[in-house]
């Protein structure tokens, strides 16, 4: 998953070690979900546009991202409304580099995709080929830094500077009176681990101690007593990680049986949806957890929500939204802009050239009136406005925090964190 690349925001992290490419040899890539959605009501000559969905549908990262096509599902529902027929492949990255690049690879030659949408830990394997092949890739910058530096790469939150820190996270923790937190990331992931140091910075920033800081987990590890006694021993109250599900529940679940009283456990991943693919035991593991989103939660009841609720309900969805469904779901949003900046007969070319012309990105309305610089790669920690929005579970709920929904940051001029890639 992860989101990450996870994030002031609330965005999905993970990464990939030789370990796994050893462990997947030389496997090849991925699938084809065919899906589509016709247009029935499209204007007369209108064309189908393909498109590839790179996501972890297998492996380690499954739980964190596949749910993307539900959301790209949506999205082309959305699409439909707006004049155009979007058909989609899917490709499996398997949680591999390997898997990763044969999916690109096989879009590419084979599928003959118009555009990627990426929603993976691993993206950031298949990106040099990409951009080599001038594809126009749109999605979550949950991996690593090529949303940054490939112009052909465009992140529905805007291309993420990790490395810069925002008073958001530590706003919060100061807001429900933490004096002394644990942040921990994934090692292999650049992005988790930046996201972590950049957590305990913006803590500290509000006043809040870091007893406890590890941006070097192991990747997908549920194998946490070291670390759950390292924390107990720092005598933390507070536990955040940019990490899979399995992994941040494992360690509260950890903290718990230890006697640890954790006032607040604030999770970038594990809202809606994701609670159902992070195995049995995780409803129980997550209650009065905290999660962020980077949109407005369907709690919430907004324009935005409900019209993105009534998208999944047509395209067939029947499961709870998670952060994954709405990232899919935004990027074929932000492939509909471009492809109506692009001409009548849009090109791989002119869909770069469109959307990189795009300055005003509001999310479909689900960053709440916000509007981000998709094509600002220099300035942007947080997605729209630094903001945030929190919930917290209990029971089977997932209840939006008062003075969070959202809460909203800066950023700290002058602290920054050490490039982790």
């Amino acid at each position: 998953m992860i989101r990450g690349r996870k994030r002031i925001l609330g965005v999905a992290v993970a990464g990939a070690t030789a370990l796994l490419v050893a462990a997947a040899g030389c496997g090849g890539s991925s699938g084809s979900d065919g899906g589509g959605g016709g247009n029935a009501n499209a204007p007369a000559g209108n064309k189908t546009i393909t498109v590839g969905i790179l996501t972890d549908v297998t492996g380690a990262a499954a739980s964190g991202n596949k749910t993307s096509v539900d959301g790209v599902k949506a999205g082309v529902v959305y699409a439909a409304r707006n004049g155009y027929t979007i058909k989609y492949v899917v490709g499996d990255t398997m949680t591999t580099p390997d898997g990763a690049l044969s999916a690109a690879q096989k879009m590419v030659t084979q599928d003959h995709v118009l555009v990627v949408i990426a929603h993976s830990a691993l993206a950031f394997t298949a990106a040099n080929y990409l951009t080599a092949h001038k594809v126009p890739v749109v999605g979550m910058a949950e991996d690593g830094p090529e949303w940054i530096t490939a112009k052909n790469m465009f992140s529905v939150v805007g291309a993420l500077q990790q490395t810069k820190v925002a008073t958001t996270i530590g706003k919060f923790f100061k807001l429900q009176g933490v004096t002394n937190l644990a942040s921990i990331g994934y090692s292999v992931s650049p992005l988790s681990s930046e996201a972590a140091l950049s957590a305990g910075e913006s803590a500290k920033a509000a006043g809040v101690k870091v007893g406890y800081l590890n941006a070097k987990f192991p990747f997908g590890s549920t194998d946490v007593g070291p670390t759950v006694l390292a924390m107990k021993q720092a005598g933390i109250d507070a536990f955040t990680a940019s990490v899979d599900p399995n992994t941040s529940f494992a360690l509260i679940t950890g903290l718990r049986q230890q006697g640890v009283d954790i006032k607040v456990a604030l999770l970038p991943a594990g809202y809606g949806g994701d609670l159902e693919q992070a195995g049995p035991g995780a409803l129980n593991a997550a209650q009065n957890v905290y999660f962020s989103l980077g949109y407005e939660p369907v709690e919430l009841q907004t324009a935005a929500t409900k019209q993105f609720q009534s998208d999944l309900k047509a395209a067939g969805v029947t499961v709870v939204p998670s952060y994954a469904t709405y990232n899919g779901y935004a990027a074929i949003g932000l492939l509909v802009r471009g492809l109506k900046g692009a001409g009548a007969n849009p090109t791989q070319a002119s869909v770069i050239t469109s959307l990189s012309g795009i300055h005003d990105w509001d999310g479909l309305g689900l960053f709440g009136g916000r509007k981000v610089d998709i094509n600002d790669r220099e300035n942007i920690v947080g997605g729209a406005g630094n903001c945030t929005w929190i919930t917290k579970l209990e029971g089977d709920k997932f209840t939006p925090v008062k003075g969070a929904d959202p809460i909203c940051g800066d950023v700290i001029p002058g602290v920054t964190v050490a490039p982790q890639s």
